[in-house]
Parts: C-alpha cells; structure tokens; sequence
C-alpha cells in the first residue's frame, strides 16, 4: 500500500508501507531491581552491540524511562512494551504496544550440542526457559561466533526453534504452526508446513532449502511471502528460496536429477 502526498505531480510518494517482517526477542521481567537485572545482563550477553530489538514483558512495575536506557547500554533495542502494567508510561515515551499472546508458543531448547564449525569458538549455552529473569525467546550467541545447530526432532504446532548465530538444519519435518528462525541459512529435510523464517536480523546472502516445501509463511532477510501467494509450482517439491534485490524473494526448484 502507497500514501501519496497530495500534490499528483509529486515525482515520488511522500510514504510507502512495505511487507517486511521484523523478528524480535520478547524479554520478560519478573523484579524492578535494576542492579539484578544489570548483574543477569552481565551473565547473559556477551555482546553489547548486538542490536537486537526487544518487546518488553514485565509483571512487576518498571520504572521505564530508566530500563529503556539499561536496555540500549546493552546493545538491546526496546521498540515497545505488551499491554498491560506498562502501558500507561509506554505511551508517554512513544514506545509502540504490543497485544499479550492469547496463546503462548513454546521455546524448544535443543537437547543435542551445536556442532561448532572449524576455527570458531565453542557455542554458548542456552538458558532454559525456568531461568530467573530477565528470560529472552532467542538464544544469543555471542560477538564472532559462527555455530550450525543440527535439530533431529519433529518440530510441532505450537513450538519454535530459534537459532541465532549460524546455520539451522532440521533433519525432520515442521508442521502447520510451528516455526524455525536463523540469522542465517535454514535447511529443512522434512516436509515444511510452518513459518520458515532465515537471515532474521537481515542477512541478505541467506537462503533457505527445504525437502518438501509447503509452508504458511517464508520469509529471508525480512521479505516474506504467505502460503497463498507462493507459485503453484514450487509445492511440495524440492526448493531453493533467496533473496535478490529489486525482485524480492526467488524460488527455484531443486532438480531431483
């Protein structure tokens, strides 16, 4: 959708409204202390200029003017709170508000260890979801590291797996409602009907390839395209789907030959 301006022989639009998806962490707040919160920071990031957009989820009263600026001296970007008990100061400092889930989708933390590829360092560990807050949806790797995480499990509805810092490869099926996000490549050798989601944070030289694709939603680098506008030809076979410039996103068919 265009919002032109009001003079037809503007030479451009003064607005244009894009379909980009933006991927954010929801990081929930269970105390007000800023000094725990500071000390659980500390043990969680180990990169303060990861510039990772964040939605805040707190069930305590916050003093919000001074978590936004904790937030941004770690490399965090608040862009809004979830209705509720923040609401009221959110709408004096401009931040957006976001609508509480009606149903919650759950993390799946993989079992199996990242295989970390040559010459890089050992892949941090991923807190479980009981971890005291502040809890983050994404795992958060840590400033160079570059791991693939292999997934053998079925992915089901309801369950999203996340992977930040490398390739993710799923050796099984994602089914209808359930989602897998990477910053970078994502590889599905099962049959796709979820979200399929790759360079997350804006990689546009991530691709994804999936063994038999039929997804709800497919998005790299932010362009995404819905199930019922994906060519027709391109279903439940094999495929390749990148990003080019000024095109969007491609879809090839993988040969079988």
């Amino acid at each position: 959708m265009t919002i032109s301006d009001t003079d037809s022989n503007a030479a451009t639009p003064a607005i244009n409204f894009y379909g980009k998806m933006l991927t954010f962490s929801r990081l929930q707040l269970h105390t007000d202390d800023m000094a725990a919160l500071e000390a659980q920071f500390a043990q969680t990031l180990s990169n303060k200029e990861s510039n990772i957009p964040v939605i805040i989820d707190s069930s305590v009263e916050q003093d919000l003017s001074a978590l936004v600026d904790l937030l941004w001296s770690w490399g965090l970007q608040p862009i809004g709170v979830v209705t509720g008990i923040l609401e009221e100061q959110a709408r004096a400092l401009r931040l957006a508000i976001f609508p509480a889930d009606g149903k919650r989708i759950e993390r799946i933390v993989p079992k199996k260890a990242p295989i970390v590829e040559p010459q890089t360092q050992e892949a941090a560990s991923t807190a479980a979801d009981t971890t005291p807050a502040p809890q983050f949806d994404d795992a958060l790797a840590s400033e160079g590291q570059n791991t693939t995480l292999i997934y053998d499990q079925m992915l089901r509805s309801g369950q999203s797996l996340n992977h930040v810092g490398g390739d993710l490869i799923l050796t099984n099926s994602v089914n209808s409602g359930a989602e897998a996000i990477t910053d970078n490549s994502l590889h599905v050798y099962g049959r796709a009907q979820g979200r399929l989601v790759a360079g997350a944070t804006g990689d546009k030289d991530a691709r994804i390839f999936c063994h038999v694709f039929n997804p709800t939603l497919v998005s790299v680098a932010g362009t995404y395209c819905l199930r019922d506008n994906l060519p027709d030809e391109v279903i439940d076979r094999a495929v390749q789907v990148r990003f080019v410039e000024g095109e969007g996103l491609v879809f090839s068919i993988i040969d079988d030959d």
